[in-house]
């Protein structure tokens, strides 16, 4: 149990710290028709890498029945999000200290939920993939709009 807070609030922490750190990199245009090009959108896409590594945290904390499957979601976003960089797919906005800590975090939170480790209910086949398609198309969204 103190492990599993321990885990939990450092994901917390990591989640609030960079998302401060990205929000305020955030170009806000002054005229509307900025806010329609593609420019503007992926600018949020390392602020919902950071969400959703809140929400797992969050759910990691209070032993929330849902904790492996969001655990999943952000583990296979925040990978998928290095190796799509990696082999060229697309320029990713996070920087590479925050995709080094994205990496260690995603593989932290795969980790703890295929294995279930502190008994929040095991992941099913059909979890694992929902959340690989969601990270798939949460990647695709910010980098391919």
């Amino acid at each position: 149990m103190k492990t599993r807070k321990i885990i939990a609030i450092a994901f917390i922490i990591i989640a609030i710290v960079l998302g401060v750190i990205f929000f305020t990199k955030i170009n806000f245009p002054i005229g509307l028709d900025a806010y329609f090009n593609k420019e503007f959108y992926v600018q949020f896409g390392p602020l919902a890498i950071c969400i959703e590594l809140l929400i797992a945290g969050f759910y990691l904390f209070v032993k929330h029945a849902k904790s492996n499957f969001t655990l999943a979601l952000f583990g296979f976003t925040a990978l998928l999000d290095s190796i799509f960089n990696t082999i060229g797919l697309f320029t990713s906005m996070v920087p590479t200290y925050a995709m080094v800590l994205f990496v260690i975090c995603s593989l932290v939170a795969l980790w703890i939920a295929f294995s279930n480790t502190f008994k929040l209910g095991r992941i099913s086949l059909k979890g694992v993939i929902v959340s690989f398609i969601l990270g798939t198309a949460v990647e695709l969204f910010f980098n391919y709009l």
